[in-house]
Formats: structure tokens, sequence, C-alpha cells
């Protein structure tokens, strides 16, 4: 069914009916602003207040079309739906509601029972082939697929971080209707589908904004990236605000991973998003909002988003298996183990102290349930962002590996994979661009410059040997194996945690609250929850080499042992987890 009038956004283009749309530029520095519809129409467009620009007229679905300001070449719709020729091409006319959904239904899943993969379209082979993976990952015990961003990006291959066209899902991996196949046939598995979204800038090739929408950006603060979005126009907020709307309501996605929000410097825009977006929803949606955030604003997951990333225990457990302790990993070089102790009890680690640089960092985060923290082993950024991009597989010992995983698969955080983990993949994931030419460049010795105050990478020579992000063997070389044979050792071993998380622990965590964590050992803790039905989830965990002393759970505790060696006397085997459920007044007495 067509569009009804209080969905029409603000920005871009809309189909009123078959053969009829609405479009609407924001161009306040233009004179005049025309449509130019292939092959050679060109219709002008009414300025009303503000800088807008928009008329109704005749378009069919599939119509190309961009906008020629002051009498200039055609340019993309920034708000475009579909760039079928990419960011510099003409866009296109798309019908969201054309789309048929075999599961309209469909309301999602509760957020405590959600096991994030996350992964990387172009490298699985599009839309078409990412769905023939989810009977897999729903037979592993997966309950929601997390896409890295989608928004159209230069050239072919890229992580999504660059886009410059958010409305627009990547032309090269596939069409609208195949991302919309994708989640409806996710929905039909009972998964939940999840979107990165990157709203804290534009990457370096195909954003046209500036060239008449000079305001869409603060001149007198400055990015990475270059000038900041202006969040505080209300035309600027309502862009992003739309684009969330829109991967909501249109592709039904299930909740979205705001990118790096530490970098979005308005402190009104997050809490309007959030709010706008839980207004908008029907009854009975369940939607969920994820933060990345560097800032640790505990005060942003109380109300309007769900849950952050936990990078925070991500660098302590990184730290605990490696012992690397450069770049972001230095501020976790002292008391790692104290450090994942109080993530596991508190939250954040840092809430409020001082960084390596000197600066506080977070707010306290006691008070948040567990289900606030996404916790995880591996992800885009710990492993892309290394030079070589290798996994943890080949950074510590494999029973280390394990023991670690038993704790992020069966800890009452939600827990999330990156794509291969749960193979025991060995390709690295690199990173990985498509540019051309001085941009190219930039990109290529700005990437091997990162790394320069590494000690691994100070010698000029080694810099050299760090993959070309633009080379498609870079690309080439990222693409995770997944196995044929779902019994080989590391798919079981991620099936029997999952099978247990579902069996254990996913009833009884809606209420769970931490009861403290303990450290036993220079690299071992004992961590406690309580649960919904009282009932106590203890965590023994030891990434040591040696055997720690460790009181270890009465009898009457179901138990579950991830180690190579059995447990002996009252001592926790190296490189072990120990999973203990204790009804809600176990008897006291010794453990068999």
């Amino acid at each position: 069914m067509p569009l009804s009038s209080d969905r029409l956004a603000t920005h871009g283009a809309v189909m009123l009916d078959s053969h009829t749309a609405r479009f609407a530029l924001w161009a306040p520095d233009a004179r005049s602003v025309e449509l130019c519809l292939a092959p050679n129409q060109r219709l002008p467009l009414a300025r009303s207040a503000h800088g807008w620009f928009s008329a109704c007229l005749l378009a069919a679905v599939g119509s190309r079309y961009g906008y020629s300001i002051d009498g200039g070449p055609p340019l993309p719709d920034p708000a475009s739906r579909y760039q079928p020729e990419g960011v510099h091409g003409l866009s296109q006319l798309v019908d969201p509601s054309a789309w048929r959904w075999q599961h309209p239904h469909w309301q999602g899943r509760p957020w405590h029972e959600a096991v994030i993969y996350e992964l990387h379209v172009g490298l699985l082979g599009g839309y078409a082939q990412v769905a023939r993976q989810l009977p897999r990952l729903a037979a592993l015990g997966v309950t929601a697929i997390e896409l890295m961003p989608l928004g159209q990006f230069p050239g072919e291959r890229n992580w999504g971080y660059d886009g410059v066209l958010p409305f627009a899902p990547q032309h090269s991996y596939g069409t609208p209707e195949q991302l919309c196949q994708l989640i409806d046939q996710a929905h039909g598995l009972g998964l939940m589908v999840l979107l990165d979204v990157v709203y804290n800038h534009f990457g370096p090739d195909g954003n046209y904004l500036g060239q008449y929408a000079s305001a869409f950006f603060d001149q007198d603060r400055h990015t990475p990236w270059g000038a900041a979005i202006d969040f505080g126009r209300s035309e600027v907020a309502d862009y992003f605000i739309e684009n969330a709307l829109m991967w909501l309501t249109d592709y039904r996605f299930d909740g979205l991973r705001l990118d790096a929000v530490h970098a979005i410097d308005d402190p009104h825009f997050l809490g309007a998003l959030g709010r706008r977006v839980r207004q908008s929803l029907e009854p009975g949606r369940q939607v969920w909002l994820v933060l990345e955030n560097e800032h640790n604003q505990a005060s942003l997951l109380t109300d309007d988003f769900d849950a952050q990333w936990n990078d925070d225990a991500h660098n302590a457990l990184h730290v605990l298996l490696t012992d690397e302790a450069q770049g972001y990993y230095a501020d976790f070089r002292h008391n790692p183990i104290h450090k994942l102790a109080r993530c596991l009890s508190q939250g954040f680690a840092f809430q409020g102290e001082k960084d390596r640089n000197g600066r506080p960092r977070g707010e306290p985060s006691a008070h948040l349930p567990p289900n606030a923290f996404v916790l995880f082993l591996q992800n885009h950024d710990q492993v892309g962002n290394r030079a070589l991009g290798e996994r943890l597989i080949h950074l510590c010992p494999p029973q280390a590996l394990r023991a670690a995983t038993t704790l992020v698969m069966l800890s009452p955080m939600i827990p999330l994979l990156f794509m291969g983990e749960e193979a025991g993949c060995e390709q690295p994931f690199l990173y990985f661009t498509d540019h051309h030419d001085a941009l190219a460049d930039a990109v290529r010795e700005g990437r091997r410059a990162e790394f320069a105050q590494f000690d691994a990478f100070a010698d000029p020579q080694r810099r050299a040997a760090i993959p070309d992000p633009n080379a498609l063997a870079t690309y080439q070389a990222s693409r995770p194996q997944t196995p044929d044979d779902p019994q080989q050792t590391w798919p079981a071993f991620y099936r029997q945690l999952l099978h247990l998380r579902r069996q254990r622990l996913v009833d009884r965590l809606p209420g769970c609250r931490a009861l403290g964590a303990e450290v036993i050992g220079a690299k071992a803790l004992t961590a406690r929850w309580r649960l919904a039905n009282g009932a106590e989830l203890r965590i023994d965990l030891n990434l040591g080499p040696a055997a720690v002393p460790c009181a270890l759970p009465p009898a009457a505790a179901q138990c579950y042992l991830c180690a190579d060696e059995p447990l002996s006397g009252d001592r926790l085997p190296p490189f072990s987890t120990l999973v203990s459920l204790l009804p809600s007044h176990p008897p006291e007495t010794a453990h068999d």
C-alpha cells in the first residue's frame, strides 16, 4: 500500500502513488534547483521557506533522477533510496511499500534473548549469499545478525564507514528488494536483523552537500573527517532521524547500532533520535538501539538506548589473553583482571577515572542491568584495526580462547560474535577500501603512518608490508571460510555453549543483577549474578597458565567446566572457566 501522508519523510523522494512522486531537497545555498529526470527532462522545483525546494511530479518507480543546482550538472539525491551507478551516478526512485512481507506479523524478540552475529555483507557475497547462511546461524544458536553499514559508499568494496548516501543500500550488495528478502527470511527463522549506522561523518568521496547546503556542517568545529555535522539545525537532525526510521519501518530492521556517537558533538540529538524512534513504533514492536561510545555515558542507557558495546571489557580480556599493551590497550596495561572484574560487576571499567591521556572518561554504571552491555572478544574494529588484521586464534593459546569464549557466551551480558569466529576462522579481517588516484595514495599512506608508534612497525620497511587497503587482494584475503561440517571442533563448541545459554539462562535473565566480582589470581576472577528466579549464576575464570586456588561452588550447583584439565581439590585449572548455577538457597555443603 502507498505511504500514508503522516509518514512522508521531509528529505528525499517519496512515491505518492504508482506514477507520482514528491521530491524535496534542502539546498539553502542554491538560487534554483531543477529535477533532472532521465533521459532528458529538466523540471524546476519550487522554493519555499528555510531553503527547501520541492514539487509533486509524474515519475514512475525505477526512474533515474538527479538535482541540478543553479544550472549545474545533475547530482545524486542526498536522501537517495538507491544508487545503481554508485555515489556519482543518478538516483533511482524506489517504492518501499511494494515489497510483500512474508512475515508481516513479526514483532521482534526480547533483548535478553539476543546473541548477535556481526557480519560484512560484501565479504559473504551480498544479500542473497548472506541469506543462505541464516539456517546455519539459527541452528548454531544465534538470534540476531548485525550488518555492517549499508549506506552507499564509493567503489565496490568498503567496510561501510566511508558512506556518503546513508539512505541508499549499497548497490554492489544487491537491490533493495533483495535486502527486504534477506530480512524477511531472517524473521521467518526467528532471527532479528540489526544494522550498523554512521551518523557522525560522511566519507571523503561523493558527498555533495557542501555545494548547496553548507549549513549542514559547522565550519568552526573540526573532526578527523573535516567540519563537524551541525546537529543543532532541525533540517540536519531530521535527516538522520528520518534515516533511522527508514531502516526500522520500511526495511523492518529490528534495531540499530550507532557508530562512534562520541564523535557527535551535540547533547540533544541522540535523545531526540531515541524518542522519535520509540514514538514511531507500532504497538508491540520490539526494536533495540545500541551505542558505540568511548565516553561511556551510562546516562544514555537509562531511557532512550538499550545497550552499548563494552569496549572496556573487550580491552581487558584482550590484554589478559595476549599481553599486548600498546595503543588503546595501554589503559589496561595495569591490573587488567581488576578492570575485567569491574566490568562484570558494574558495566564499565572507566566510570570517571582518567585514561592514559589524563582525561576523565565515563560515568557510574553499576545501576545498569547486565544486558545494557554487549560483550565480545572480536568485532570488525578490534580485528580490522590491527595492521595485519589477525584474529585472536593467532594471538593467544587456544585453551585460553575457549575459556574466554565461555565467559562471553554464558555471562548475562549480550554476547556478540564476529563472522568466522564460530568456525575458528584463520583468515584475517583487513581494512579495505576502493578509492583511486590521490585519495587511494592518501588512504594507503595514512593507514601505514597510523602504526609508526607501534614497536612492531617502527621500521619503515615493516610498515610498507601493511596491506594496501585499495588492493583487491586485501579484500579477497579477508573472506572468512565457514565450515561445511558443523561438527568440527569450533562450531560444535559454540553450539554447546549457546545451547546451554538458551536452556539454562535465557528465561532467567530478565531482572538479573550483578552480585560482585572478586579477583583470585593475576589472570583469574570469580563473578556472580542473581537471576530472575532467585538462583545464582557464578563464573570462575582463569586465563593464566597455572592453576589458582578457588573456593568451588557447593555440590548442589549445576556446573559446566571448560578446561583441558579436570578440577582438582579447591583449585581452578589453567586456561579454564567454571560456570555454576546455584539454587536460590543452596545447602552449605562442600563441592564434590
